[in-house]
Formats: C-alpha cells, structure tokens, sequence
C-alpha cells in the first residue's frame, strides 16, 4: 500500500518529542535540589511513589494477561474478532503506563528543584516546574504517535486489508490504553485523597497545624499521592485521549473518503497535524516565563500566552497541512479543527473563571466560610453545577460548527454528508488535543509546584520562599482544574467519533463473518451499506426501548462510577483519620517537634486502599458495555455510549468545577482574606476542600476515560455484540 511522504513527518515529530523530553529531563536534573533535608524529603516520596507504581502494575497485568487472553479466544477461537487485537490492546497499554511512569519519574526528581529554586525568584520556580510539565507533555504524544506510527506501518505495509480495516483495527489499541489510565486514574487518585483528606482533618482542623507540616504523618503519603494521582494517572488518561482523537477521525476519514483517491490523504491528515502540533507546542513551551512580584494573573497570563501561542500557531498551520493534502473542501475541514481549538480554549478560559480565587465565584465560596462548612459545601456544589452550562454549550457549538463546516455549511443527511460531517467532528477533536505537548504541561505543573510547597515546609525554608511556592501551587490548582475540563471537553468530542467508529467496527465485524461464510451475516450485510440504512436496520431510534434502557444505563454508569469511587475514597480517609489521631495520641513528642511520625504507615494505608478499592469501578466500566452488547445488541449499545457520554460529561465538568472551586477558596483565606489561616472561616473553607478532593482528583476526571473507555470495549466487542446478543 502506497502511503502518503507526509505521514513520515509523523515519527519524526514523535522522535523530536522524546528528544526533548530528555533534553528537558537531563536539563532539570541538573539544577541543584537544595539542602540536605529537602533531599531527604524528596527521597521518601521519590520511594514511595515508585513503590505504589511497581505494585499497581502487577495489579494490572493481570487483568491484561486475562483480557488479551479473552481477545484471542474471540479471534481464534469464535472468529468474531480481529486476530491483531490482542496484540493490539497490549501494546496500547504497554505505552499508556509508559508515559505515566515517565512522567512520575520526572515530577519526583522536579519538586525539590523547583523549591530549592523558588529560595531565588519565583521565574526560577516556574520554569523548572512548568519544563519539568514539559517533559511528561511531550513524552506523551511522542509515544503515542510512535505508537501510531509503528501500527499503521506494520498494518499497512505487511497485510492486504484495506484502509477502513487498518483504522479500525488500530482503534483496538485505544482500549488497552483506555483500560491502564481507568486503573492509574482511579487508583491514584484514590491514593492521594485517602492521604490528602486524612492530613487535613486531623492536622488542620484539629491539632490546628499547617499543611505540610512534617509533624503530621500523613505529609509523605499526600505528597507521593500526588504524583501517583496527577501525575502517573493524568499521563495515562491524556495518552489514551490523545491517540484516540486521531485513530478514530482517521478511520471516519478512510469511510468518509472511501469512494475517491484521496482515501489515504483523509486518514494521514489526523496524524499530521497532531505530528505539526508537537512542533509548535515546543515554541509555546518557551515562551513561558514570568516576573519576581508576580500576581495570580501574571502567572495565568504567563501560561496562557505559551498555550495560546500555540493554538493560533496550529490554527494557521491547519490550512497549510489539509491544503497541501488536497482533501476535498479543506478550507471547511480547516474551520472545523478551529472550532476544535476554539472550544478547547474557551472551556479553559470558562474553568479559570469559576476556579481561580482571581475571580467572584471562588471568592463568594471564601465568604461562605464566614458562616461555616455548610454553606461554603453548598456553594461550592451551586458554583460547579452552575459552571457546566459554558462547556456543554461550548461542545454543542463545536460539534455543530464542525460538522457544517465539514460539509461547506450544508444541512444535508445523505449517506456522504453524514461521514463527512462525523469526519469534521472528530477532526475538530484533534485540533483540541494537536497542542497537547504544552496544554498538559501546564496540568502536569500543578503537582509538582504543590510537591514543591510541602518539600518548603517540611523543610522550614522561610516565609518568603514558602510565599513564593503557594503563590505556584495556587496557579497550579487553576491550571490542573483548566486541564481536566481541557481533557473531559476533548473526550466529549472523541467519544462521538467513537461512535460513529463503533458502527464501522460493526459493519466490519458482518463482513469477516460473511466472508467466513455465515449465512446470517451474508444476509445481514445487504442491509447495513451506509449509516442511515444501519440505523434503519438495527432500529436505532427514541422509540426502541433498547435504545432508551441503553441510555438509561448509561446514565447510571456513570453515577455508580462515581458513587463507588467517592465510597472508595471515603474509606480510606476514615482510615487514615484514625491512624493519624492515633499517632498523635501515642508517639510522644510528635506535636511538639521532638518525636518522628511513622510516615512508612500512612503511605502503607494509602497503597493498600488504592489497590483493593481500584478493581471495582475499573471492571465494571469494561463489564457494563459486553453485558448491555449481549442482552439489547447494537440498539442498546448506542443508547449506552449516548447516555454514557451526555451524563458523564456534564457530572465531570460539575465535580471537577466544583472540586477546584473549594481548593482555592481555601488558598484565598490562607492568603489573608476573612481571617486569614487558622480562623474560623478557614477551617470551613478546609471541609470544603476536603470534600472537594475526591471530585476534582478521583472522580471527577476518571469519568473522561470510562466515557472512551465504554467506546472502546463496545468496539472490540463489536464481533461478539453482533453474533451472540439476545435481541
């Protein structure tokens, strides 16, 4: 099969990537890490973060070695499956858990560096934080399109399917990636709340004790929670996001193009601008610095200014790249990744408003504390629902412009104009992640500057670095709530191509049966040419009640994920409550400074807690889509993936909203206002906060991957859906 020479530009841009992962790797090393005790603080979380990681991968090999076993069964077996999926699915795994590892590797080594450098100036802070971001930013899309790039070579180049076959069995790999960021997400996240909540229940509220403070036990366990949560968990979700925008608009561009030579053009186009994007991410990555004396909003704007730098970079490079390609009406497809970035920035710009203590809605929460936690939880759970009208709006708007413009702005439903419309939606949802090197360079930031602060404290440098370190730790909340409505709004976009990616597996999933000569299949095939006629024969449709039980479940799916990861997170902490009371009460001297807390305890509390509690919500999200495949068929599972995707969004954005909302109002008291630290509106701005961890940092987030996640096994399922369902 002959390939387009622009799809080389793709490893070679994955190539550049890890290149300067490593160049901003080795760079940060280099800087000095401080005293003597700001080493040792890092080397216990530096430990028990490697630690937590090495035990959860032998949780989740096992649930892959069980999967893959289960693929090929299907494969060679009951020949309902594609026989390079179990491959497939591995591999996509195989480099999700890379690029969390990578990246917790690099926060781990950042956070003394980034305080030792904050005792100088706050630009000397920023930039080690922010390019330390960089290198997980970067090492994540450069193994994805190294991923990407390695498949479509080997699929392409050493079989005779066709182009439709090679996408949508490239899709296959998303699921591996999809299934190893659910368990990174939700286990880490479990474990850094678990710890977070403990410390501030009983250290804050009540032995009335900084944050951080090395006499609370639970300091470590909170500090090394954060890189196995924000850090190894957000590099696995943002992986599995970032592939799976471009694998699925490449396969609706092998449909959409199907009839015309340009077929090879419509599926290279995805990954060449993902590929164009690394480049200009790393213009932006530079440009990125700021000023001693700097105000919340300096540093925002410091951020914005790389990030949108290169947004309008891509925008213009767009037109460049679907020009050159020749794809028909490319000045429409080129306006529909614009809208793709447009929504992206305005969804960013929508959650600094209603998380930033910069701005009223966190302020009002502050004021809130003045009368106590009830009305600040209250507010706080207002303020998040109220900020979900501008995201849900923001993708409605996208999803429409992008279709349109795809289509030159006409409304019609024919079989082409449908492809090519979903072709635009996906490829908008490319353009939303083509800067990823730096948007998540700005997410990975926030836990490495909030590293940084403890490792100040623990280690009493001063009130003017610890000033400084607060004032990058705040930034770094608003930038990780920026990031997570930046991922939840890309991963509403996805999860609508994979949709439609969903009907094409099916179809293809007919014709390998049919060529196996199945009857039943044969005859199926004959009716299910192009969409409309799918949705015709497999009565898809607001009157079927598979369609409406499916999205029923889908719903629910997403309030049960939920649910038991708050339980999850819930139990841990009244674990951790306990042991730190308990070490308060019997290891003499702790509150006075002279005894050492039994740190090794509390993170042994927190692994075990994420480990046990993880399974549950994981399986379940891989469990409910085969179950409603088999019992509704492919009418239930469109409904399931339909409602799946408008609960699950419109909850994240609430929970994540609403989680950041709380952390900063209480960074706003802590700053002076209403008291200051210590007075009665802090401590209820503290229960807000603690309320609002499990929904900014668990839940909340984990819910974009269970969104792609439920695409993606229907899609691997597909085989199985078709050929054993009940209805």
């Amino acid at each position: 099969m002959q390939i387009h020479p622009l799809f080389w530009l793709v490893p070679v841009a994955s190539v550049v990537a890890l290149s300067m992962a490593w160049v901003f790797f080795k760079s940060m090393i280099k800087a000095d890490e401080g005293t003597p005790r700001m080493k040792e603080i890092a080397e216990y979380v530096r430990k028990g973060a490697m630690a937590y990681l090495k035990q959860q991968y032998k949780v989740v090999l096992i649930v892959f070695v069980v999967l893959a076993a289960l693929f090929a069964f299907m494969a060679y077996g009951l020949g309902v499956q594609n026989p390079w999926v179990p491959f497939a699915f591995l591999t996509g795994g195989f480099f999700s858990g890379l690029a969390g590892f990578f990246g917790m590797k690099t926060a781990t080594y950042a956070s003394a560096r980034t305080a030792n450098a904050a005792r100088e100036s706050l630009d000397g802070g920023l930039r080690i934080a922010f390019r330390s971001g960089a290198v997980m930013g970067l090492t994540v899309v450069g193994l994805g399109l190294l991923d990407i790039a390695i498949w479509f070579l080997v699929l392409s180049q050493l079989t005779d399917n066709t182009l439709i076959a090679i996408t949508t069995t490239m899709l296959t790999f998303g699921m591996g990636a999809s299934t190893q960021a659910l368990f990174a997400r939700v286990g880490g996240g479990i474990y850094t709340k678990a710890a977070d909540v403990g410390a501030d229940i009983v250290g804050k509220v009540e032995a009335d004790i900084p944050e951080d403070d090395p006499r609370n036990p639970a300091t470590i366990a909170d500090n090394v929670g954060d890189n196995v949560g924000d850090v190894a968990g957000m590099g696995a979700d943002l992986y599995e996001s970032y592939c799976g925008s471009i694998l699925s608009t490449a396969a609706l561009g092998a449909v959409a193009f199907a009839a015309t030579d340009l077929q090879m053009n419509a599926v290279v186009a995805p990954m060449a601008i993902a590929a164009v994007g690394i480049f200009l991410s790393l213009i932006g990555i530079f440009l990125v610095r700021t000023k001693e004396g700097a105000t919340m909003r300096d540093l925002l704007k410091s951020l914005s200014f790389g990030t949108n730098v290169s947004a309008v970079l891509i925008a213009v490079a767009t037109f460049g790249i679907l020009y050159g390609l020749g794809l028909e009406n490319w000045l429409g497809l080129s306006f529909s990744v614009i809208s793709g970035l447009a929504a992206g920035v305005i969804i960013g710009q929508a959650t600094e408003y209603y998380t930033s203590h910069s701005y009223k809605p966190t302020q009002a929460i502050s004021a809130a504390g003045q009368t106590g936690s009830a009305t600040v939880i209250i507010k706080g759970i207002g303020t998040g629902m109220i900020s979900t009208c501008i995201p849900v709006i923001t993708i409605g708007v996208a999803i429409m412009l992008s279709y349109l413009c795809a289509n030159g702005f006409e409304v019609n439903m024919d079989p082409a104009s449908i492809s090519k419309g979903l072709y635009g939606i996906g490829i908008a949802a490319v353009g939303m992640l083509s800067t990823l090197g730096i948007t998540l360079a700005t997410d990975a930031y926030g836990p490495i500057a909030d590293n940084a602060g403890g490792n100040a404290e623990m280690s009493e440098l001063g009130e003017e670095v610890r000033h400084r370190t607060d004032a990058l730790d705040a930034l770094g909340n608003t930038t990780a709530a920026t990031g997570k409505g930046f991922a939840i709004g890309s991963a509403a976009l996805t999860a609508l191509a994979l949709l439609a990616s969903y009907i094409e597996e099916i179809k293809e999933a007919v014709s390998r049966m049919a060529d196996a000569g199945d009857a039943k299949m044969q005859e199926m095939l004959s009716h299910i040419g192009d969409i409309p006629a799918f949705m015709d024969y497999f009565q898809v449709n607001l009157m079927n009640p598979r369609v409406l039980v499916g999205a029923f479940i889908g719903a629910m799916a997403a309030f049960l994920f939920c649910g038991l990861t708050m339980e999850a997170v819930g139990r841990a902490a009244q674990k951790m409550v306990v042991e730190v009371r308990r070490q308060f009460k019997e290891i003499a001297g702790i509150l006075e400074g002279t005894g050492t807390p039994d740190y090794g305890r509390c993170v042994e509390i927190s692994t075990r807690a994420a480990q046990h509690e993880m399974i549950v919500p994981s399986v379940l999200a891989i469990i409910i889509p085969i179950a409603v495949g088999l019992l509704l068929g492919v009418a239930g599972v469109l409904g399931l993936l339909v409602g799946g995707l408008c609960a699950g969004f419109t909850l994240a954005v609430f929970m994540a909203n609403a989680g950041g909302a709380w952390d900063n109002a209480k960074k706003n008291v802590e700053e002076g206002n209403f008291g200051g630290k210590g007075s009665f509106a802090h401590k209820a701005t503290i229960v807000g906060d603690t309320v609002g961890d499990p929904f900014k940092d668990t839940s909340g987030p984990s819910l974009n991957i269970l969104i792609k996640l439920m695409s993606m096994v229907s899609i691997v399922m597909a085989g199985l859906t078709v050929a054993w369902s009940v209805f």
